[in-house]
């Protein structure tokens, strides 16, 4: 439940998350999966296969492949199974936006809507996070390969009414003190393809052990930062924003210590 509406309905998102992943950002969110070693479990084939089918039993609005890049021709294998096998639930592509545009074209074949983050359009902000300074080059053209594939987002619904069942949602994270970098994201992505993109604009940044000493990240976003980046969005124009109000309760920081990770979207948390 702890994903957009529009992706968790009434019945949840079939979330599998992969450990590691190609960015390791200093802050990031899921450290406990994507940071540190050993965490995880090794699963066959076959295994992995049973996860994805009980989850289908279950009833889930979709499967949710979080940080698969690394993972992708197991996934791809699984995805040619299923659609084999009947199954017309529409996967997900849950990523960092750190993708070679190549490789889009083939996630494609398979893949119903892309859930990719645009972290930086800053490249020394880059650097410093994830030692890549290329990120903003690399985002945008996998990004560009992604929509040329599916489209945006369609329906784009905040209510989690109608479920998105194709296309594009591009996620960006406010991180605090570094308002401009998030302004010149926007004003890339309005650029580059318009008013017309569905966003979702997150509040959500907490400081992980990793980070408690490592200004500014040590800190939480203030809701002054998170309302001027707000407001660039909706002076740029865009139509389809989606609103993260500050949440001091931590629905949507994951701890993977616990079996139910984190608590998402309940009906006390719109």
């Amino acid at each position: 439940m702890g994903e957009e509406p529009f992706f968790s309905g009434s019945r949840g998102s079939g979330t599998i998350f992969f450990a590691g992943c190609p960015c390791h950002c200093v802050f990031c969110q899921n450290w406990q999966i994507s940071r540190r070693h050993g965490r995880g479990e090794v699963v066959s084939e076959e295994a992995f296969y049973r996860i994805a089918q009980t989850l289908i039993q279950r009833g889930v609005h979709n499967l949710n492949f979080v940080t698969p890049d690394h993972f992708w021709p197991h996934i791809e294998n699984l995805c040619r199974r299923l659609r084999a096998e009947g199954v017309d639930l529409p996967f997900l592509f849950n990523s960092s936006g750190y993708q070679l545009p190549d490789i889009v074209t083939r996630y494609a074949e398979w893949i119903d809507i892309f859930l990719p983050d645009f972290k930086f359009a800053d490249p020394q902000l880059a650097k410093r996070v994830m030692n890549d300074e290329r990120y903003p080059e690399i985002a945008l053209s996998a990004l560009t390969r992604m929509i040329e594939a599916k489209g945006v987002l369609s329906p784009f619904d905040p209510s989690g009414d109608t479920l998105a069942r194709r296309g594009v949602l591009v996620r960006h994270l406010v991180l605090p003190g570094n308002v401009e970098n998030s302004r010149r994201v926007l004003d890339l992505l309005r650029l580059e393809f318009g008013r017309r993109l569905p966003i979702s604009l997150m509040s959500q940044y907490t400081p992980v052990p990793n980070v408690l000493h490592q200004p500014p990240f040590h800190r939480k976003l203030a809701t002054a930062e998170y309302q001027a980046v707000l407001d660039h969005a909706l002076d740029l124009g865009f139509e389809n924003i989606l609103i993260q109000q500050p949440d001091p309760s931590g629905a949507f920081l994951p701890d993977f210590e616990q079996r139910a990770p984190f608590r998402g979207n309940t009906p006390d948390t719109p």
